[in-house]
């Protein structure tokens, strides 16, 4: 249910924010998995420029929360 929400925040942010999809089952992001905490689907992680995470969430995730911390991070 949350795939709309992200496709849409994906489209609203295009060329500010990079949106990269991680799949519980890819091994190939098993490091990047690691190192930010990734426990289980779906989660997600706002990582600032220099790889910090500024913000996580859990579960199912109102989109006004995403876009409160977004436009945090842009400074909107």
């Amino acid at each position: 249910a949350m795939k709309p929400v992200v496709h849409g925040l994906e489209d609203r942010y295009e060329g500010r924010i990079d949106f990269v999809y991680l799949d519980i089952d890819d091994d190939a992001t098993a490091p990047l998995k690691e190192q930010l905490g990734f426990r289980g689907q779906p989660q997600f992680f706002l990582v600032d420029a220099a790889g910090n995470t500024v913000q996580s969430w859990r579960g199912r995730t109102d989109e006004a929360e995403f876009v409160e911390a977004f436009d945090g991070v842009l400074g909107q």
